[in-house]
């Protein structure tokens, strides 16, 4: 028996598989499955088992696509109303796998229909937990996400209250030499405290994640409802998406229409009522681009701020500065199944709206002299406030709220340390349409 562990490291996420005896049991998939494929190739063996421990919200799965392929069967707890073949999985439910016995919990919290799976090896011994985006490690599950996305919806507050009976009736019982084999790490909006590990054990979590300490029903509840991160705009439409089932990866992602730069009549190919999504570099980008585009730089998270800054069923372009880049992001694109959303993807530089960069001395020596945007979350100005005098938008309600800046002054707009400032001074500079100067604090901000 081995298990294997995949990491996408722009999504902090981890998926799972197990071979026993010439079988595969594939769990929680992200959107491209050949690297399980590959896994079940190389050891000479079949996938025969797919357990999805809840609908996410967070990355579009390939269960339907593997079961499509493969013949494997799905496996969901019944709470999940999954539209796709497969047979329900819950408490005290056995898959045997090979040699090895895959046992269900019900664990509900982070959703209604979240299950968890215990891995007994042939000595009847439990060897592993893989706790889907119940237990990370270091933190919990969060319990906010499904108010109206999914075929049963909860309030935060009873979601809460699962995921505390989850915690202590049925991860506590666990033995400490157990392993813990989550579904997200560092990075993730799923939760909000998850550790750099990207394994543990019971034992160790038993000790020093808050979330498996004694206290009270209403004191956890309270504690796990605080500080929660913002919810991006793509999650409740992912959970809708992965109830159903994605298209063919490698199929969905040929279709995105592509075209180089040059081959583009700025005057008649584009639509200029859509919104452009421009990853190249922010140097690069300001020396000329589109006049509705937005600077979000090919980063980790990529993926993550474009399903917040655009909205499910939104089309838009997607720039990039060569033909390998741009494979390479609408390859990330569908790992959130926005690749449909993509009218046209171009490479190359393309624009003649330039923007100036900005000198920070201005700044310093005159705050009141500007407009300064903070578009940081929450909970990152709650914690530093870096100008005394600032309107607060986080840049994922930003397109939204444009109007609430005032245009008497020019605009400085700054995040944490400038990748985000990019995005958010682009954003403000297409809505207001040259009515007002809008600059980008950028990296400068450190210097404050």
């Amino acid at each position: 028996m081995e298990i294997k562990q995949f990491q996408d490291k722009n999504l902090a996420h981890y998926s799972y598989a197990i071979v026993s005896n010439g079988e595969v049991a594939v769990i929680d998939p992200s959107r491209n499955p050949q690297p399980y494929y590959d896994f079940a190739d190389e050891h000479h063996a079949k996938i025969t088992t797919i357990i999805e421990t809840h609908p996410h919200a967070d990355f579009v799965s390939s269960h339907l696509e593997i079961f499509k392929t493969t013949g494997a069967t799905i496996y969901v707890s019944k709470l999940l109303g999954a539209e796709y073949p497969h047979q329900t999985f819950d408490d005290d439910d056995a898959i045997i796998l090979g040699h090895v016995t895959l046992k269900a919990l019900d664990t509900p919290g982070h959703s209604p229909d979240s299950i968890s799976i215990v891995l007994i090896d042939e000595n009847d011994k439990e060897r592993a937990v893989f706790s889907g985006d119940t237990l990370f490690i270091g933190d919990c599950g969060r319990p906010d996400l499904r108010e109206q996305a999914g075929s049963i919806t909860m309030t935060r507050e009873d979601l809460a209250k699962n995921m505390y009976h989850s915690l202590h009736d049925k991860f506590l019982p666990l033995a400490d030499d157990v392993m813990l084999y989550p579904a997200h790490g560092a990075g993730s909006l799923c939760g909000k405290g998850l550790s750099q590990q990207n394994t543990s054990t019971m034992g160790a979590e038993k000790l020093s994640n808050w979330s498996l300490q004694d206290m009270s029903e209403d004191d956890f509840v309270a504690q796990l409802l605080a500080d929660q991160p913002f919810v991006p705009k793509y999650f409740p439409y992912e959970v809708g998406l992965n109830k159903k089932g994605a298209a063919n990866f490698s199929d969905s992602i040929s279709k995105v229409e592509k075209k180089k730069a040059e081959n583009i009549d700025l005057q008649t190919s584009l639509d200029p009522s859509l919104v452009v999504i421009d990853s190249r570099p922010q140097q690069q980008f300001k020396k000329g681009h589109l006049k509705n585009a937005i600077n979000l730089m090919n980063d980790n998270s990529f993926e993550t701020w474009l399903g917040s800054i655009v909205n499910p069923g939104e089309k838009f372009y997607l720039v990039a500065e060569n033909e390998i880049v741009l494979n390479e992001l609408i390859a990330r694109i569908a790992k959130i199944g926005y690749e449909g959303q993509i009218q046209l993807a171009i490479s190359g530089d393309i624009g003649n709206v330039v923007t100036a960069n900005f000198d920070s001395t201005e700044l310093k020596n005159n705050e009141d002299a500007f407009t300064i945007v903070d578009i940081r979350n929450p909970s990152e100005i709650k914690t530093k406030k870096i100008f005394e005098h600032t309107i607060e938008i986080p840049l994922y309600e930003l397109r939204e709220r444009t109007k609430e800046i005032p245009l008497n002054k020019p605009i400085v707009v700054h995040c944490e340390a400038g990748f985000r400032s990019a995005a958010g001074s682009s954003i403000i500079k297409s809505k207001v349409n040259g009515t007002a100067q809008v600059f980008d604090l950028s990296e400068a901000v450190k210097s404050f």
